[in-house]
């Protein structure tokens, strides 16, 4: 066997025979070497690959955003998990996911993909079942109080009737046994319509178990379980959860809701400006708050009044974007009894609060203090 350090080692077999997708482009914006599983995903011929800008074969969703990181790379900025889409020869999407390194002396960027496509259409099958369970649970929930709302007003009439009624005058006894059986018949329907809903609500408390959450260590969490696209974007999360450190609401759900609005403030900051966000926490007026602030492309809500946490509303043209993130921060806090405030103007960002029922316990919060962390 050849020793690895040994010159007549081959290392361009490394570069032909690699199953992941391998490339060197140049700071002009055009492949200079392609490995031949890129050219055999694409289906392109290498010539085809070498004589046009890469842009060319980029979803055009993709191309401006793409185009933006390629300005990031010829700054000597590497880049990690970079996900964008490019259409192979036969029209078909394929999903790409890209750590690339430049080489300013150079001026080659040198990079390493892997085909992410099917991960990508299980994530959004499994985004969009999520998003339609939830709806579905909401509905479901909604028809059960609507109906036994619909159905308790009625019987409660026919109580008030038997009250008006003068059984005095009534001589008949047959009359009377008729009566008082409508009557018993009535107060029952009654007491099961009550025990009904009852039953259901407790059923809804039980599957939304609420616990004492640490808000430090949910945020900690999230930052951990994003940490590359954090550091992909340089962005910087400022914290201050000393007025209140801890809230009484379903762990899971305000992890998703924490992770909701950071993917959504990095997905859409504004070009070329690092993504600021800012959280903190308010106690007062029987609510605690977390108030949520980023420094994006925001909205413009006299477009998008009424919509803003609808499922599948999509406001911004991003490539990646389902429209289901805000839809299920706001379903989460509904679940449980909470309240989603946003105020937002067109490329100042947007500020969302979330109100929460006051459960605080009776103890004291520990001391914390406010924290920056910048993601580079």
């Amino acid at each position: 066997m050849i020793p690895i350090d040994n010159p007549k080692f081959d290392y361009k077999l490394f570069f032909q025979l690699s199953p992941d997708l391998l490339c060197i482009a140049g700071f002009d914006g055009y492949f200079k070497k392609v490995n031949p599983a890129l050219s055999k995903l694409l289906g392109y011929s290498l010539d085809e690959l070498y004589s046009q800008p890469i842009n060319t074969f980029v979803h055009p969703k993709d191309q401006q955003i793409t185009g933006q990181v390629r300005t990031e790379l010829t700054r000597s900025k590497p880049l990690f998990d970079f996900e964008n889409r490019y259409i192979a020869k036969n029209g078909e999407i394929v999903w790409l996911s890209w750590t690339s390194f430049p080489v300013e002396k150079d001026q080659l960027v040198f990079a390493i993909a892997k085909n992410i496509t099917h991960k990508k259409s299980m994530e959004a099958s499994r985004n969009e079942l999520l998003a339609n369970l939830t709806k579905m649970n909401s509905d479901l929930k909604q028809i059960t109080y609507m109906t036994s709302h619909d159905l308790r007003s009625p019987v409660s009439s026919l109580l008030s009737i038997f009250t008006l009624l003068d059984v005095s005058k009534v001589k008949d006894t047959e009359t009377l046994e008729l009566l008082d059986f409508l009557k018993l018949a009535t107060e029952q329907l009654k007491d099961t319509l009550d025990n009904y809903v009852d039953l259901l609500s407790e059923k809804h408390r039980d599957q939304s178990s609420l616990q004492e959450v640490n808000l430090t260590e949910t945020l900690q969490k999230v930052m951990l379980t994003i940490d590359n696209l954090l550091k992909s974007s340089n962005a910087q999360i400022q914290f201050d959860f000393s007025e209140i450190d801890t809230i009484r609401f379903n762990k899971a759900y305000l992890h998703s809701i924490f992770l909701n609005l950071i993917s959504n403030s990095i997905k859409y900051a504004k070009p070329d400006e690092q993504p600021i966000i800012s959280i903190h926490s308010k106690k007062g007026n029987g609510f605690d708050r977390i108030i949520y602030t980023d420094n994006g492309m925001g909205f413009d809500m006299e477009k998008v009044k009424g919509k803003i946490f609808g499922m599948h509303e999509k406001f911004h043209h991003n490539s990646d974007s389902k429209g289901i993130g805000l839809y299920l921060v706001q379903s989460h806090m509904h679940s449980l009894g909470g309240k989603i405030e946003i105020e937002s103007s067109v490329n100042e960002g947007a500020t969302f609060t979330l109100l929460f029922r006051n459960h605080s316990s009776t103890r004291s919060p520990r001391k914390t203090k406010p924290q920056t962390v910048v993601f580079n």
